[in-house]
């Protein structure tokens, strides 16, 4: 009796382990008890006849399992009836016996069955995986509801779990997690809705069948089942979608927490740029690119296009997740494109293309900076007289969760000009935007505002003109919230993002909410109020939008695969094209300048610089002699007129010694005193000019090339003009000039032989300019006439009778004064009637001065003459009226004093001035060297433009193969 207790109860055993069988949890064969083992194969056998139980102790229970359910017949015989009935009165009091033990029986069976069943499922509980660490794979809904299981819910999920369970293979036995979701999914489907778990197990009848649990839940409507499906799904994404965010910010913070190690030098690498940075640089280069060989840039970006106030900046923030632009209330803000390079990256960061300065947009002052610089840009790149400008400005924007991708913002397209703005700012904006829009490749996001009328929208009619098949174009309606407030008939909204309203198509069609109507707010609370929104929108519930359709996120996602997608298909083709360009330029270079280099902008600038700066180093190496000579001679022809006029002149005139040099010593300190030090200046930096200019076109005529001569004439042209001359040498300079015109020692011969040429030499050149003007006020003589067939104007023959008139009174009396007296102006008057010549008395004097004048020089070069063997008298102090030479001992002292000065002003120049000159040359040459500008318009040519288009094509060609070669990698 024992061994059937025990076979009884690991019957029950067996019994536990088939019904688990379902949850695929199975305890190894080798654990069981023998006789359980026994029941095992006892019961394989049962179910296939086929197979032998292979132990002992299932062939034991075998042999017990085949007792006879009913008498044998009895043997014929007589001893074999008795031992017959003998044989069934034993069977009988067995029978009863085993009735009478079957409490045991069933008392055993419930206490070993009990025993192992607990023991089992410890065993089980132990062999088990921790599966605490993937709690994330089930909604956290499902927790939630662990005190109080909504069996409907739980049911209807159910086939999501298996779903996730399914994509993640890499974790452990979740084929067998799978199963078992199955199995309690059937286990469930039997149970009443309305039960709990406890009294589902406890009172949940045998009979229950999948059909019952069917004809239960068609109870419920369809629509019902559809709202809480969609309830459901929507809570579902809003719960992934936070659990999203929660694993960028930890994201984010782990990156922090590298760089800042980096920085500390723990880690040291180089990072290399990202795959948006390289195609953002190609797109710079591009936006500057002009060839005359129609290589038009066809490479995508996303374009944003949108009616004036619609949300354009306000989608373009909540993608960029930060507040960047400058916002007005009504008013025009953006006035230029501006181009937005977003990337992800462990800081949320902005930066301009051609800025070091990085914005850290966490932080508002940043924030603020960030938006005034924008503001001053655009307000720089509009032109005096209009509105909006084509010039471009380049921003950067990385932050971990962004999106790749590159946005251009363009300004909002308008109906009307109002004041203020100029006249062709309409036709201006439309102009923009269809020579971005017109790129073939150019994705157009289209930007409506959903809260006005769509019959006011002007930027549709013009997207539908750039693609009229809507290959590229996603259509973004804005201020969903408001337009569901307002509307009457929201069926409206659905009529727009399924296309059916406007007459332009579009790839996709998406509605969110950008703001709450306050300029203040932040991204992270709009992106609450756009989630709450649309959770409980009416839209989304009624199924007029779907879920794919609304928040800002999803447009992020729909758009940055639309455009990676475009970038993929076409830039190889946009490689190629630069690449046959390529070929053209290098052709042309080739055909037109064999022995030259390749030399763009930049660099034929550096070298102009270094000739420039080569020759203001040339003057240092001028000698003091040549500088000494040049100075003087330049300073004599700018004072001999004042010398020989204001000072010369009157003095010899007056005929007496002591007045001679009373006179001269009275005008030489006056002219000292004002005019001299500044004619000395004047003529040192007009000399240094001279000489700066000589040696540039020295080098000039060397060098045989004609691309540099504006630059260089620009580059002398500023320098002289920012150049001041050093006004303090000028006292000190007065003074040795004073000095020197104060000294009348002649200390040996050659100084007074060498005054004396002076002299001679200064009077002869006067005398022959008098001559040359009184030539000219009488015509030609008798010769001229007759040889040459000239003839006198009346006027030039009154001024002949009129001169010939004058030199007989000059011959009668040579030592006449320098001026005429009334009576005898009177009496050449009377003389000049009487031969029939009318004349008058200013042309008499005026004839009187330069006959004098004559007379006076050629009466002084007589007395210089006559002077050379003067110097023993002018030593020993005699007074001799022919002999005393006053007149030649002021020509000396003129003459030292110009050399003495051409030496003060030649130390000048080479100690500080040619130095000062050099500085301002290099100073000027950086400044045009960040003047691309400048440096355009001063040196052009053809040779200059095809280097420069050779340059860029090939830098071009170059950053789009390692951008290809970057995007393969990561595909």
């Amino acid at each position: 009796m024992l061994r059937v207790g025990r076979a009884v109860a690991c019957m029950a055993c067996k019994n536990l382990v088939s019904n688990n069988m379902g949850v695929r949890f199975r305890m190894p064969l080798q654990k069981l008890h023998p006789l359980s083992r026994a029941i095992h194969h006892r019961y394989n056998a049962s179910a296939n006849p086929q197979r032998t139980p292979h132990c002992s102790a299932a062939r034991h229970f075998t042999s017990m399992s085949r007792l006879p359910m009913r008498p044998p017949k009895p043997p014929p015989g007589g001893h074999g009836g008795w031992r017959y009935q003998q044989h069934r009165n034993f069977w009988m009091l067995r029978l009863a016996s085993r009735l009478l033990k079957l409490r045991y029986i069933v008392l055993g069976s419930a206490v070993g069955g009990g025993y192992t069943a607990k023991k089992t499922y410890e065993e089980w509980k132990d062999m088990l995986p921790d599966m605490s660490a993937y709690n994330w794979v089930i909604p956290d809904f499902v927790w939630e509801l662990s005190d109080q299981i909504d069996l409907d819910k739980l049911t209807k999920i159910l086939p999501e779990l298996e779903e996730i369970a399914k994509l993640l293979p890499e974790l452990p036995d979740f084929d067998k997690i799978g199963e078992n979701f199955t199995f309690l999914k059937s286990i469930l489907s039997t149970e009443a809705p309305g039960d709990t778990p406890v009294k589902a197990a406890t009172e949940a009848p045998v009979t229950a069948t999948p059909e019952a649990s069917e004809k239960q839940f068609k109870k419920s409507s369809d629509k019902e089942k559809v709202d809480q499906l969609q309830e459901e799904l929507l809570r579902t994404q809003m719960k992934y979608q936070r659990m999203l965010e929660r694993l960028e910010k930890e994201n984010k913070d782990l990156r922090k927490v590298v760089l800042q190690k980096d920085e500390k030098g723990i880690h040291q690498r180089k990072i290399k740029k990202s795959l948006i940075d390289m195609y953002s640089e190609v797109l710079d280069i591009l936006s500057d690119f002009d060839s005359n060989y129609n290589t038009q840039d066809h490479l995508p970006r996303v374009v944003v296009v949108g009616d004036q106030s619609a949300g354009k900046t306000s989608v373009l923030e909540m993608i960029a997740q930060a507040r960047i632009f400058p916002r007005g209330s009504g008013e025009m803000m953006t006035r230029s494109p501006v181009k937005v390079t977003l990337s992800e990256g462990p800081h949320h960061v902005a930066m301009f293309k051609d800025s070091s300065r990085e914005f850290d947009l966490g932080k508002e002052e940043d924030l603020a900076a960030l938006r005034h610089e924008i503001e001053l840009r655009m307000r720089k790149s509009v032109k005096e007289g209009q509105t909006v400008s084509p010039e471009t400005i380049s921003l950067s924007v990385k932050g971990p969760g962004i999106q790749r991708m590159v946005l251009v913002d363009l300004p909002g397209v308008i109906s009307t000009v109002t004041a203020g703005m100029a006249a062709d700012t309409k036709e201006t904006i439309f102009s923009i935007s269809k020579n971005y829009m017109q790129n073939p490749n150019a994705i157009i996001l289209c930007i409506q505002d959903g809260s006005v009328d769509a019959e006011r929208s002007i930027v549709t009619d013009l997207v539908s003109q750039m693609d009229p098949q809507g290959k590229r174009t996603i259509f973004v309606l804005t201020k969903v919230d408001l337009a569901e407030k307002n509307l009457a008939s929201p069926n409206r909204i659905q009529q727009i993002v399924e296309g059916k309203l406007f007459p332009m198509k579009a790839l996709g069609y998406f509605a969110v909410v950008t703001g709450k109507g306050s300029a203040g707010e932040s991204i992270d609370s709009i992106k609450d109020y756009e989630e709450d929104f649309f959770q409980n929108s009416r839209l989304l519930r009624d199924g007029m939008l779907k879920a794919h359709q609304v928040t800002t996120k999803n447009l992020s996602l729909a758009v940055s695969d639309c455009f990676w997608k475009m970038v993929r298909e076409s830039v190889e083709q946009q490689a190629d094209a630069f690449k046959a360009s390529r070929f053209n330029l290098e052709t042309e270079w080739k055909n037109n300048y064999p022995r030259l280099r390749e030399l763009d902008r930049n660099e034929l600038f550096e070298k102009a610089k270094n000739e420039i700066l080569d020759e203001v180093i040339s003057l240092s190496q001028v000698t003091p002699k040549h500088w000494e000579a040049i100075l003087q001679k330049k300073l004599w022809e700018r004072v001999s007129t004042h010398v020989i006029e204001n000072i010369y002149l009157p003095a010899a005139q007056t005929m007496n010694s002591g007045t001679f040099n009373t006179t001269v010593d009275i005008k030489l300190k006056q002219w000292t005193d004002k005019q001299l030090p500044h004619k000395a200046l004047e003529v040192a930096w007009e000399t240094l000019q001279e000489e700066f200019a000589r040696f540039m076109a020295e080098y000039k005529g060397k060098d045989q090339d004609d691309i540099f001569d504006k630059l260089k004439e620009a580059v002398k042209d500023e320098s002289i003009k920012r150049h001041k001359w050093n006004e303090r040498a000028m006292d000190s300079l007065r003074v040795i000039q004073h000095n020197a015109l104060e000294d009348r020692s002649i200390t040996d011969k050659p100084q007074w032989d060498a005054a004396i040429q002076f002299m001679e030499e200064t009077l002869q050149a006067r005398l022959k300019d008098t001559d040359s003007v009184i030539n000219d006020m009488v015509g030609p003589d008798w010769k001229q006439r007759w040889m040459s067939w000239k003839n006198r104007s009346p006027e030039q023959h009154t001024r002949s009778e009129t001169r010939n008139e004058l030199e007989r009174l000059l011959k009668l009396h040579e030592d006449h004064t320098a001026y005429l007296a009334n009576d005898e102006v009177t009496t050449v008057r009377k003389n000049l009637e009487g031969r029939g010549v009318e004349v008058d008395p200013a042309l008499i004097k005026d004839t009187w001065h330069q006959l004098y004048r004559r007379h006076f020089l050629q009466k002084a070069l007589q007395h210089c003459n006559l002077c050379r063997r003067g110097f023993y008298y002018y030593q020993r102090h005699f007074v001799d009226s022919e002999l005393e030479c006053n007149d030649v001992v002021l020509f000396w002292r003129i003459q030292r004093m110009l050399l003495i000065t051409a030496n003060t002003l030649r130390q000048q120049l080479t100690n500080t001035e040619v130095r000062r000159l050099e500085k301002n040359v290099k100073e000027v040459l950086e400044d045009f060297g960040e003047d691309n500008e400048r440096k355009v318009h001063l040196i052009t040519g053809r040779r200059v433009q095809l280097a420069e288009d050779l340059k860029k094509v090939r830098e071009i060609q170059e950053k789009l193969e390692a951008f290809i070669e970057a995007l393969h990698k990561e595909k």
